[in-house]
């Protein structure tokens, strides 16, 4: 059973000193004036007799509806409330989507074995977290949606072999921008895209999907796979501009374990930069300020108070 948490407690301490004045309260009851308060007994009861005075009415064992309607306020600002257990809203939290470079020149690369071990190392960082996996060539295709199952990003990694991808080329904007769509369509608040590449391809279409992935709140990180071809610097150096513009970090293959706990501690520290733990309760303070109109139109009538 769920257990009720106030929000905002210390309106808590409000309440006491309440009690304490419907305590005063009921000490003073008496007739209207508080005319037995100065008066004689014998002076009270004849006059009394005569008419003159009315015996009033003591104040109600519950106390003044004044004082009650105020306690129910002080309960519905302290915030009652109970964690809300949807698992749809936390699943979408947080996501990662990995974009794999499936083109020749990576797949017949001597460190592509070398690239897939970092790339596991890198899943074994997510936890809970669901993950997707993109795949690109002359054209970008969705390996795997969105999961929690990393075992079977894993397997689909181990399945990435020449011919996966029938296009022909390098075009790593268009799975960039796929990996996007991915995480706008999950309503993902803390998404991180990890890009496994040897640089191909990477011009000025690849750094506007870097900007509009940064520009959603996630984080483009890359992997970088210095290739073979004698210009892994240069391709180096377009990996730090696309990741710069995508706010995030290039790592080589030797880095994939900082990688993953980059990936096990990002999504947290963002939910709680953006103060995204109250979105987790439904406060149910609003309806005692329902429950308050009672007491409220008790002092309507004449003498409530």
């Amino acid at each position: 059973m769920d257990e009720i948490t106030l929000l905002r407690p210390l309106w808590l301490l409000f309440i006491p000193i309440l009690m304490w004045v419907g305590y005063r309260l009921r000490q003073k009851a008496g007739v209207p004036g508080d005319w037995g308060q100065v008066m004689a007994p014998q002076m009270m009861a004849a006059m009394q007799a005569l008419g003159r005075v009315q015996a009033g009415a003591r104040q109600s064992r519950l106390g003044p509806p004044s004082l009650w309607l105020a306690g129910i306020v002080m309960l519905a600002l302290a915030g009652p409330a109970l964690q809300k257990r949807d698992a749809l809203a936390f699943r979408n939290l947080d996501g990662v989507v990995f974009v794999v470079d499936a083109s020749p020149s990576v797949l017949e690369d001597p460190l592509w074995q070398q690239a897939l071990t970092a790339a596991r190392i890198s899943l074994s960082g997510l936890g809970a977290k669901p993950a997707a996996l993109v795949v690109y060539a002359g054209d970008a295709y969705t390996a795997s949606a969105l999961t929690s199952d990393t075992g079977q990003i894993g397997l689909t990694l181990s399945l990435i072999e020449p011919g996966l991808v029938p296009d022909e080329g390098s075009r790593p904007h268009l799975a960039l921008s796929r990996a996007a769509d991915i995480l706008t369509e999950a309503k993902i608040i803390a998404g991180d895209v990890v890009l496994l590449s040897d640089g191909a391809g990477t011009g000025t279409e690849a750094l506007a999907e870097a900007a509009r992935i940064a520009g959603a709140g996630a984080r483009l990180s890359i992997l970088h796979l210095p290739g073979s071809t004698g210009d892994g610097q240069a391709s180096r150096a377009e990996m730090e501009a696309l990741a710069a513009v995508g706010d995030g970090t290039v790592f080589s293959l030797a880095e994939a374990e900082t990688l993953a706990d980059q990936l096990a501690v990002s999504g947290l520290n963002r939910m709680e930069q953006q103060d995204l733990l109250l979105l987790y309760w439904v406060d149910y303070g609003r309806w005692l300020l329902v429950l308050a109109l009672i007491p409220a139109l008790l002092l309507t009538r004449k003498g409530a108070i």
